[in-house]
C-alpha cells in the first residue's frame, strides 16, 4: 500500500535563503523561487507590488525585497491555495492593516489625552498657510553696471577705417 504525500508542496523558502546581493538577475530568482522565469514575469502583470527595475538593457533587476515578495506569492498561491485574486486581497489587507489610521475630532468633543499636541499642530499648521499664501516680497535689484549720466558726453568708438592713413611710398 501506497503512502498518500500532501498534494502541493510544503518547503516554506525563508528570506534567509536570499544571498546578500543588491540586485538579482530573472534566472537566479527563478531558481530561488523555484519557478520557471515566465511565471515571475506573469507574476509581475498580475501584481503591481512586484515590479523589478529594468536596466538599460532591458533586462530585469530584481532587488531583495522583489524576491521576497516573489517569495511571499509563491507561498500564497502554492502552499496556502490561494487564487490569483484571493492572494491580490491578501496583499490589500495587509496593507490596509500597515496604513496608519487616521483619525479626526470634530470642534467641541474630547479628542483624547493628545489634544493640546493636536491643537499646537493645527495653529501650526494654519501659521504655515499664513505664511505660505502671502505674496512674496520684491528682492531690491541692484544693477551691474553703475547707471550712466545723462551730462557726461559718450565718447565714440575708435574704428579701425578712422585712423590716419600712411604716406604713400615714393612711385618711381
Amino acid at each position: 500500500m501506497a503512502q498518500h504525500q500532501p498534494i502541493r508542496k510544503t518547503t516554506p523558502s525563508s528570506g534567509s535563503d536570499i544571498p546578500d546581493k543588491l540586485y538579482f538577475r530573472i534566472g537566479e530568482v527563478a531558481k530561488l523561487c523555484d519557478v520557471p522565469a515566465y511565471v515571475l514575469r506573469f507574476w509581475e502583470s498580475e501584481f503591481p507590488q512586484l515590479k523589478p527595475h529594468k536596466g538599460g538593457t532591458g533586462q530585469r533587476l530584481y532587488r531583495r525585497r522583489d524576491v521576497e515578495m516573489a517569495l511571499r506569492i509563491k507561498s500564497l498561491l502554492y502552499n496556502e491555495g490561494y487564487t490569483i485574486p484571493g492572494a491580490r486581497q491578501v496583499f490589500k489587507s495587509e496593507l490596509k492593516q500597515r496604513e496608519p489610521q487616521l483619525t479626526l475630532t470634530i470642534e467641541g468633543t474630547d479628542p483624547g489625552p493628545d489634544s493640546r499636541q493636536l491643537h499646537k499642530l493645527q495653529k501650526d499648521l494654519r501659521d504655515l498657510h499664513t505664511l505660505l499664501s502671502k505674496p512674496p516680497a520684491r528682492p531690491t535689484v541692484h544693477p551691474i553696471r553703475a547707471p550712466r549720466t545723462p551730462h557726461a558726453p559718450r565718447r565714440a568708438p575708435e574704428r579701425l577705417f578712422d585712423l590716419p592713413l600712411l604716406p604713400e611710398e615714393n612711385k618711381s
